[in-house]
């Protein structure tokens, strides 16, 4: 393929995946908008709001390694429209759920409803595999970029689509789920029709032009090797404990100022504030990392999750927690396009599908883990100690960024 062409294949390839983002991130929110709600409701008990959010993070946290894994073999635009796919079926079942009344049906169908966020999530390292080097940051940054329309849109689909099944099936909380439904849906359709080359075939001819330094052919590394990798650890660390503290803070503050007596319009301003940090600043995330590096992006998002996690306890005022959340999300961001950028850099085509499914993994795991330890952290010990928590756990990810940087120079670059 001539190098005009493969341009343009790559910018096809990636506003393709912007687009599914944009998409997929919508039936997430809309999705995530009224979980708690749906668990309490369903299971007539408050104490079980909170499960739908959790399991639906176990689901895609398994989603991630198995659409991974099936990525090598049958190609990322298969894998991941499939998933997407799997990810309707669950919705239909969370809507069906929603009628009938049945707690347990609610359950496993959030659960295989994660695979469509997890299908969504991985487009990020197609459309870098599909990208030389110095342009794998941006890459990343323009599909994480459509987190923000999704969260623009999601939300102001659940007051119609709540209309639309009550009207339709009796039951106001099935609409959501049918919102997710459509987005999966014709995202799935979107990338089956115009994720065109496959991005693994585009990647191929890049590593021919951009060898890998360690693993240049064959099956690639074992996953102890992979491990050991001091760049690959960078990535995954960052993303995990990024993922994790941002979880555990965000899902708990709605409560904080509840109990603090701020209504839901000042949450609300505080929530938008988060999803535009987390999403809406990718595209300078993307050239950061590719022109001053990953590893010092990764930690100049660290840092902004340490202020964001000591910002936030100070007072329960909605400025205060609006600028704090903010950062909160723009750590995130930061973290998560360079880490991302990072981790393509350090596979072969042999290892990506296998490495980049544990990252996921990882920090659905987490995340599932970090919103329901939220919960206990709160109650025993407060907002402010979760603050402090938080920014230990960023605090610690600049010093092993750091650490494994040294590493690192003595190594090849990818």
């Amino acid at each position: 393929m001539e190098p005009r062409d493969e341009r343009r294949a790559a910018a096809r390839i990636t506003a393709t995946l912007f687009v599914a983002q944009s998409l997929g991130s919508a039936g997430v929110i809309a999705a995530a908008t009224i979980a708690s709600i749906a668990g309490a409701q369903i299971s007539g008990r408050t104490s079980l709001a909170g499960v739908p959010a959790s399991v639906f993070q176990v689901g895609a946290a398994v989603a991630a390694l198995t659409w991974s894994l099936a990525s090598d073999r049958m190609g990322r635009r298969n894998a991941l429209a499939l998933g997407l796919v799997t990810g309707v079926v669950g919705a239909g079942g969370a809507a069906a759920a929603v009628v009938l009344g049945s707690f347990p049906l609610l359950v496993a169908a959030i659960v295989v409803m994660g695979s469509g966020s997890a299908a969504v999530k991985l487009g990020r390292f197609a459309a870098a595999e599909a990208q030389p080097p110095e342009r794998r940051g941006r890459a990343v940054a323009w599909v994480v970029l459509g987190g923000t329309v999704g969260s623009v849109l999601g939300p102001s689909l659940v007051a119609p689509a709540g209309t639309l099944g009550s009207s339709a099936l009796g039951a106001s909380l099935a609409g959501p789920y049918l919102v997710t439904l459509a987005t999966y849906g014709v995202a799935a359709a979107a990338l089956v029709a115009f994720l065109r080359p496959d991005p693994q075939a585009l990647g191929r001819e890049i590593e021919r032009r951009y060898p890998h330094p360690e693993a240049q052919s064959g099956p690639g590394r074992g996953w102890r090797e992979l491990l050991r990798d001091p760049g690959i650890l960078a990535a995954v660390t960052a993303m995990v404990i990024a993922h994790a503290v941002m979880v555990m803070l965000m899902g708990i503050t709605s409560l904080h100022m509840k109990l603090e007596g701020i209504g839901l319009g000042g949450i609300s301003l505080v929530f938008s504030a988060h999803t535009f940090g987390m999403y809406a600043p990718s595209i300078v995330s993307g050239w950061l990392a590719d022109r001053f590096g990953r590893l010092p992006t990764l930690v100049a998002g660290a840092i902004t999750l340490v202020a964001a996690c000591l910002v936030a306890p100070l007072s329960p005022q909605v400025l205060p927690l609006l600028v704090a959340l903010f950062l909160l999300g723009l750590g995130w961001n930061l973290c998560f396009v360079a880490g991302s950028a990072l981790l393509a850099d350090r596979l072969a085509p042999a290892e990506k599908g296998r490495m980049q499914g544990l990252n996921d993994l990882l920090m659905s795991g987490m995340a599932a883990a970090a919103s329901l330890a939220g919960g206990v952290l709160f109650a025993a010990a407060g907002y402010g100690v979760m603050g402090a928590l938080g920014a230990a756990a960023s605090a610690s990810l600049v010093a092993v960024v750091f650490g494994l940087a040294r590493r690192l120079a003595l190594r090849p670059a990818a």
